[in-house]
């Protein structure tokens, strides 16, 4: 079972650099996700307690606690996504009802990672709008990452077909 959501930074593109089946692109995808989610974190953490009335406020805490939510799932899937690959390696050639079910399981992962995607992404318009207008960028960046992760979610989506 891998845990390389609680490897450092430097571990993780270590790992992801060798020739070694996990972790890989679904992989990657989930932890690019994670970095756009803990963006629109940061955001939504430095917009609030800015004296905005109490209604903004509290759209800006909802986002807040959504985003914090998808992050802690996105670094979740980073590991569920590389044993789901394993399970696909582990079938090979085999009985053709087990590679079945776990390119079934190989689809899940990347299919939860896009569906988290859009609802993220979601979140940026509000966060822009009522956000801390100098974080506008990052907001920005947030969602380039989630848009590249839910493409290359698709793609293993598509691949494990």
């Amino acid at each position: 079972m891998s845990n390389f959501k609680s490897f450092t930074l430097t571990q993780y593109l270590d790992v992801l650099s060798q020739r070694t089946p996990v972790p890989g692109g679904g992989s990657a995808a989930a932890l690019t996700a994670a970095l756009g989610a803990a963006l629109l974190s940061m955001v939504a953490n430095y917009s609030l307690g800015k004296g905005k009335p109490q209604a903004i406020e509290n759209k800006i805490q909802k986002i807040l606690n959504k985003s914090e939510q998808l992050r802690k799932r996105f670094l979740e899937l980073v590991d569920l996504d590389a044993e789901a690959y394993l399970k696909v390696a582990q079938a090979g050639q085999g009985d053709a009802k087990a590679k079945k079910a776990a390119l079934k399981g190989a689809r899940a992962v990347p299919l939860e990672v896009g569906r988290l995607c859009y609802s993220a992404v979601q979140l940026a318009p509000d966060l822009v709008k009522y956000g801390n207008r100098y974080l506008i960028s990052d907001v920005q960046v947030a969602v380039e990452f989630l848009l590249a992760a839910f493409k290359s979610a698709m793609i293993n989506v598509e691949i494990n077909k």
